[in-house]
Formats: structure tokens, C-alpha cells, sequence
């Protein structure tokens, strides 16, 4: 989401013409409101200046107290009276007083008083006149605001600020297990959200590329590696390399363990043991891990010949890691890793811990008593005994590095909730350190586990796998219609991006913070709130575009005022909202928030489409009612690609005959760019 503008937005003049037909005769703006990127913004504002002139409330105080309703049956927009702070009479008589003492409006409808609530219901003609050419218009910028991230809004020269997200992190040659796969999609998400929001986002993926066990991998490879399997799946090769040589490992263990039974055995009895002394100091000299142990100190020595193995390993790796990571629109500016924290930086870290007092020695080991601040906190070490640093001495050195290269205004690790002792310990401690002034810039955005991660194999240990069990999962669906199936065009290609849509689309559901089971029949469903049922909202939406084959001009110079019927209403209403959720969306940076608005929205179409037919109509009303489903289209894929979903064109007619495969390939007239897997890289890219 990096290029947010269209060929064609929406100006503040051409909004005061359409206003100007309705009776107003300038744009309502209170400050810091942006009425062509939002046109609830107008009403707000409007609603605003009306209260105020029959209150002689203050509009500051006003506009902020003004909601947007999570019902269509509560409102466009509502308000508390408590909000008021009006003192000396009560909530409930003031709201009927304001009702009563409101003028008629062009745009909003006399409130309905509720209790303490006044609820308005915008006027339909210029709600319509409004939403849907700012959309048609605004293409894939609509409902995104630029102006959120900027240093300065009153000053755009001041520039943007800038953000990191780390996320995905795994641990190369090891299983990318669930908790990556919800750091990834989570993570992708923000990413996209603050991007959206005119934030110069950094991606950075934190790979866990260093230690001892690269030494156990190089002896490893040495033993059982294969040139040609490590360049054709380097991340599963490796995996399968470091399985079997610590296998060795373990049973070298093992035999170390019992030789040394037997020395004390016979030391016991009083009876020599210089043979197996021997025998000892070869199978500890020799065995796997000393191995490791010497190759791992090359590295760290710099020996040339050790660290050329290891950085071909590491980009072997991320090669590969970039491949996966694409299938789910995900891409990375920084891969960085534990390999790439200077040794100055942590120990100019100790340094200042030392100094400042905050770190003290512990029975040989360095600490951090946190408990001072928090008992929850407890004591941290921040170096063992035999003056070897943990990870939170790196993530120090980490945080001062990127401060140092990013000048970051926000930094947020899309880490485990399991973490959530580890990440408030390095912000105290940061803190403690002196460098509030980076402590108070980072975020810990945490998640609940995935209970019950078993494919159809039971054989998943890389997002790969994963992403295969569920991709044939979908192409199983697929075949249970084969006089369809035959008529798709890339069935596998499909498969897979309804696979990847079922898998984040479960994800994303519920609250970031809540465990959820793993459910593969549920989530390939097409039934209920899944994401082939999303998909499908989707396609039903362009298989209607190409059906009426109607340019751009037909669209935007259709006659709005032919919308009247509940259900057309209903839907520009809803449409209406989507830069309202995307405001919210950044507050909550859930992406639930944005899920379950697309799907409200899905389910608002589905119902529209008996009551508002499209092929078949007068001339005019088709035009009218396709520039609806023209706009409903746009905001559902752009909400989609917020999520980092690829909304599917077609998949085939799976579920529904209706959807006509072999009409031609519908041209997004907001993009100007073939939409077959809506995956344009003109306006935006993820």
C-alpha cells in the first residue's frame, strides 16, 4: 500500500458543486477533518455546526462526541448527551430540547431521540450523490488517509513519519510453526494499515540466524547435506540435516553420560581409569558438539571459509523464505537477524546498564531486579555465568542499532503473547538505561495461540506445508462440480489463493489476544464467514461488472437518484462507513475490526441482489445500480487487500453456476490495469 493515489480523486470543489444541488452552499469543515477522502466527515462536520448553533456548546466539544454506530438501525452517526458536559440539566431532556431546536437539514434527517441518545439518519439523495462517486473516483485510495502519518498535517514538507514492523522472525532450518504464521499474517496487516495511513513503514523480518546450532548445521551438512536438494528447498533440507546430526548429537550425549557413570564407578572401587579417560576425552573432543562448538567460534572469530557456509545457508534460506512469503503478499525491506547485532552494541548496552546501575551481579551472572518498578516484572539476566549474552542483551543492542539507522517514530514487534514478560522487560530496561526516548516508541502487538495445528498430513512443519494441505483441501472442493471445474482456467493457482485467503481469513476473526483452533473442514468452507465465502463476494461482484459491460463515463455519469430502494440505501450506507472503520481499524489494529465490517458488507450485497438487478433493467437504472456495485466492489477490495488477501476474479463458478467464465477479463476502471487475480501493482502494492 505503498501509492494510495488514483488517476482521478475526489476535490473539495467538485464535492461544493454536488452540495451546492442539495442546498449548501460550502463544504462543512471542522478542523482537521478531510470531507474528499471521508464524506461522513461532512456530515459530522455539518451535524456539528447545527448542534452548535441551537446549543451554544462549544464545537470542540461536539464533534468528538459524535459516534459512528456499529448498526444501520441505531443511525449513521450518534450522540451521547452526557458527552455535552452540560451541567444543570438532565441528558434525557436536553437530547428532546436539541431535537426540537435543530433546524431542517439538507443532508441529515430530524434525530430520533433515545433516552440519552439522538440518533441521525442521513438523507439518502445526497448520501448517494456523495459516496458514490468518491469512491468511484478515489479507486484503491478510498477510505485510506495519508494524512494520519505525517509529522505535521498543517506542514506535509515536514515529511512522514516513519515506523517499523518486525514480524515473522523464524529461526532458519527450523519449523516455521504456528506462532510465525500469525506473526506473519498480523504482522502484514499492520504494515498494510499504517502504510494506508500515510506512515513510511519499515518491514523488517528478525531471523534467527545465529548461534552454536549454525556450528551443529555446517558439521551436520558436512555429513548427510546434498548440493542439489539445499538449492532446490534449502529451508526443508536444512531442517532435515539438523534433525539427523543431533540425533547424533543426543546419542554422542548419551554415551558421554554413561562413560562417566562408569569412571565413577570404578573410582568407587578404587580401580584405574586412564583408558576410559581416554575414551571419554575422544568421544568429547570428537563428538557433534565440540565440532559445533570450534565451527561456531570460526564464525564469530570471522574465519572466512566458516562464515562463506554459514551466509549461504542464510540466503539460501530467506531466497526461499521470499518465495512463501510473496504467495501471502507479503514482502520485507529489512532482512535482519541476530547474526547482524554488532558486538559493541551490546556491550556498549552492558556498559551503560553497569554505569547507571541498573544491572548487578548475581552468583557470576549479570541481572536486572526490575521488580523495583514491578513485581511483575521480576529480575532479568542479562548474561550468564560464563559471560555469554542472552537475548535480551541483543535485543538492547537490537533496538539502539534500528534507532540509530531508522530514526523510527514507532517500532512494533508482532511477537507471541508468550512473550510478553521478555518485551516488557527490554522496554523497562531501556528505559532504566536512559533511553526512554526509544522505550516510549516501541509497541509489543501480542497474539493468542493456535490450538490444534494439524494438517490433513499431520506432516506440516513449514508455512509451505501448510499452505499445500490447504490448497488441496480447496482443489477437493473444486473437483465436487467437474463440469465447472473444466472450465477453470489455473485450477491450482485457484486452490491456492482461496487455500491462503481460508487460512488468514480464520486468523484474522477474532481479537488478536484469543487462542483458535485450527479447524481445516470449517475454514475451507463456503458457508458462513470464511474466506472462500469472501472470495466469492468478490467474483459475484465482477462476474456482475463484466455481465453489464459499462465504461468508466457510464458509470460516473449515471443517475444516482434512482437508488431509493431500501436496499440500495442500506449498501451506500454501508459503503459510506469504510473510512470510519479504517480510522477505527488504526485505533484497534485489529484486523477483526476491518473482517467483520467486509463481511456485514458481503452479507448486505447477497441480500441486495434479487432487489436490485442489473442486466435486464431500463437503461438507466442499470446504469445506476452497476456505478453501486461498481463502488461495493472497489471498497470490498480494498478492505481485502488491507488485509492482505488477493481478491479472486473468478474461481470457477465452485459453489454458484451463475458466474460466467468465459466472458472476457474484467478491467478495473479505477486502475486501468487487468484485475485476474486483482493483484495490480499500479496503485498499490503489498
Amino acid at each position: 500500500m505503498e501509492a494510495l493515489a488514483s488517476s482521478h480523486t475526489q476535490s473539495v470543489d467538485e464535492l461544493a458543486v454536488t452540495l451546492k444541488n442539495f442546498g449548501l452552499e460550502s463544504v462543512p469543515k471542522a478542523p482537521n477533518t478531510y470531507p474528499a477522502l471521508n464524506p461522513v466527515d461532512i456530515y459530522r462536520s455539518h451535524t456539528t455546526e447545527l448542534l452548535a448553533s441551537v446549543s451554544g456548546i462549544d464545537p470542540k466539544i461536539i464533534y468528538p462526541a459524535l459516534q459512528w454506530t456499529q448498526t444501520l438501525d441505531k443511525g449513521d452517526l450518534t450522540l451521547p448527551v452526557p458527552a455535552l458536559r452540560v451541567k444543570g440539566k438532565k441528558p434525557a431532556e436536553l437530547a428532546v430540547e436539541l431535537g426540537e431546536k435543530l433546524p431542517e437539514s439538507p443532508l441529515v434527517q430530524p434525530p430520533v431521540i433515545k433516552d440519552t441518545y439522538m440518533q441521525f439518519f442521513f438523507k439518502p439523495a445526497p448520501l448517494t450523490s456523495l459516496v458514490i462517486p468518491s469512491i468511484l473516483k478515489n479507486g484503491s485510495a478510498f477510505g485510506f488517509n495519508p494524512n494520519l502519518g505525517l509529522r505535521d498535517p498543517a506542514d506535509p514538507a515536514k515529511g512522514r513519519k516513519k515506523m517499523i514492523v518486525e514480524f515473522s522472525s523464524p529461526n532458519i532450518a527450523k519449523p516455521f510453526h504456528a506462532g510465525h504464521l500469525r506473526s506473519t499474517i498480523i504482522g502484514g496487516f499492520l504494515a498494510n494499515l499504517y502504510e494506508g495511513a500515510g506512515w513510511e513503514v519499515v518491514r523488517m523480518n528478525y531471523l534467527g540466524d545465529w548461534g552454536k546450532q549454525y556450528g551443529v548445521l555446517a558439521v551436520g551438512f558436512d555429513k548427510f547435506g546434498s548440493e542439489e536438494e539445499l538449492v532446490k528447498n534449502p529451508i526443508g533440507h536444512l531442517y532435515d540435516v539438523y534433525v539427523k546430526v543431533s540425533a547424533i548429537s543426543r546419542d554422542e550425549a548419551e554415551a558421554i553420560k554413561a562413560k562417566k557413570e562408569e569412571i565413577s564407578a570404578l573410582r568407587a572401587k578404587g580401580e584405574p581409569t586412564e583408558e576410559q579417560q581416554e575414551q571419554l576425552k575422544k568421544l568429547e573432543d570428537e563428538g557433534v558438539d565440540e565440532q559445533a562448538r570450534k565451527y561456531f567460534k570460526r564464525m564469530v572469530d570471522g574465519d572466512a571459509e566458516a562464515l562463506g557456509v554459514w551466509k549461504r545457508f542464510r540466503d539460501l534460506s530467506i531466497e526461499k523464505y521470499k518465495a512463501t512469503y510473496s504467495r501471502l503478499n507479503i514482502r520485507y525491506d529489512d532482512y535482519s537477524g541476530e547474526s547482524q547485532i554488532k558486538d559493541e552494541s551490546m556491550e556498549a548496552a552492558a556498559r551503560t546498564m553497569e554505569e547507571k546501575g541498573v544491572s548487578e551481579e548475581s552468583e557470576g551472572a549479570v541481572i536486572v531486579d526490575l521488580t523495583k518498578y514491578s513485581k511483575r516484572l521480576g529480575k532479568a539476566i542479562v548474561k550468564k555465568k560464563d559471560g555469554t549474552s542472552l537475548y535480551l542483551t541483543r535485543d538492547i543492542g537490537a533496538a539502539s542499532e534500528r534507532f540509530e539507522k531508522y530514526h523510527f517514530d514507532k517500532m512494533i514487534y508482532v511477537v507471541a503473547s508468550q512473550q510478553d514478560l521478555h518485551l516488557a522487560q527490554l522496554f523497562k530496561i531501556m528505559e532504566a538505561m536512559g533511553r526512554k526516548d526509544v522505550a516510549e516508541r516501541c509497541q509489543h502487538i501480542n497474539f493468542g495461540m493456535v490450538l490444534g495445528m494439524s494438517t490433513r498430513k499431520g506432516t506440516a512443519k513449514f508455512l509451505d506445508d501448510i499452505l499445500r494441505d490447504v490448497r488441496e483441501k480447496m482443489h477437493e472442493v473444486m473437483r465436487t462440480n467437474q463440469a465447472k471445474y473444466e472450465q477453470v482456467e489455473d485450477p491450482e493457482k485457484t486452490a491456492d489463493t482461496l487455500g491462503i485467503s481460508a487460512v488468514m481469513v480464520q486468523d484474522m476473526k477474532g481479537k488478536r489476544i484469543n487462542n483458535y483452533h485450527f479447524d481445516m473442514d470449517r475454514m475451507t468452507s463456503f458457508e458462513g464467514d470464511t474466506g472462500p465465502y469472501l472470495q466469492y463476494a468478490h467474483a459475484r461482484l465482477c462476474s456482475i461488472t463484466r455481465k453489464a459491460a459499462l465504461s468508466d463515463d457510464e458509470l460516473l455519469s449515471a443517475d444516482f437518484s434512482l437508488l431509493t430502494e431500501e436496499h440500495a440505501v442500506d449498501l451506500i450506507r454501508q459503503l459510506a462507513s469504510w473510512p470510519d472503520v479504517f480510522l477505527n481499524t488504526v485505533k484497534t489494529q485489529e484486523p477483526t475490526t476491518v473482517l467483520v465490517y467486509l463481511f456485514k458488507m458481503a452479507h448486505a450485497l447477497s441480500s441486495s441482489y434479487d432487489h436490485l438487478q442489473v442486466v435486464g433493467s431500463e437503461e438507466a437504472l442499470k446504469r445506476a445500480r452497476m456505478a453501486l456495485y461498481a463502488a461495493a466492489r472497489q471498497v470490498l477490495w480494498n478492505g481485502m487487500r488491507l488485509l492482505g488477501l488477493s481478491p479472486v476474479e473468478r474461481y470457477g463458478s465452485i459453489v454458484s453456476p451463475f458466474l460466467p467464465l468465459s466472458l472476457p477479463s474484467y478491467r478495473n476502471p479505477l486502475t486501468s490495469c487487468p484485475t485476474v487475480l486483482c493483484s495490480c501493482s499500479v496503485q498499490t502494492h503489498y
